[in-house]
């Protein structure tokens, strides 16, 4: 899936070392997407994407991720984790939109009859409401 939006912010670098005795890391953001409703997608790189996409608060981004959803002690929890990160050029706009999947396009649809709900409905010889 992917995301356009700003990092507003960035958590400080979690680091340590797994059981089994290998380093890990995993760095932390917030993003805000440009929409009407803008909303906030707290997301995070782990291992060696955290040093290989270096955001930094201010910038816009094209994050692609993948949601994780796991269950601990009968509660569930999910986790947003990116995979890639294209910072857009300065002065451009982040383009107003949300997550969005990643799929072949659909086939053509036809086209759809616009609808406008404040023109009147077409009058029929039997419709005698006078609305």
């Amino acid at each position: 899936m992917e995301v356009t939006g700003k990092i507003i912010k960035k958590l400080p670098v979690q680091s340590g070392t797994s059981k089994s005795g290998n380093p890990w890391s995993k760095q932390e953001y917030v993003l805000e997407t440009q929409e009407a409703y803008p909303k906030k997608i707290f997301f995070s790189f782990f291992g060696d994407r955290a040093n290989q996409y270096p955001l930094e608060e201010g910038q816009n981004v094209n994050l692609s991720f993948d949601i994780d959803s796991h269950e601990y002690n009968g509660r569930w929890f999910t986790n947003i984790n990116g995979w890639k990160a294209e910072v857009l050029p300065e002065g451009a706009p982040a383009a107003p939109q949300a997550a969005t999947p990643q799929a072949a396009p659909a086939a053509a649809a036809p086209a759809a009859t616009p609808f406008d709900p404040v023109a009147p409905a077409p009058a029929s010889p039997s419709d005698d409401l006078p609305f």
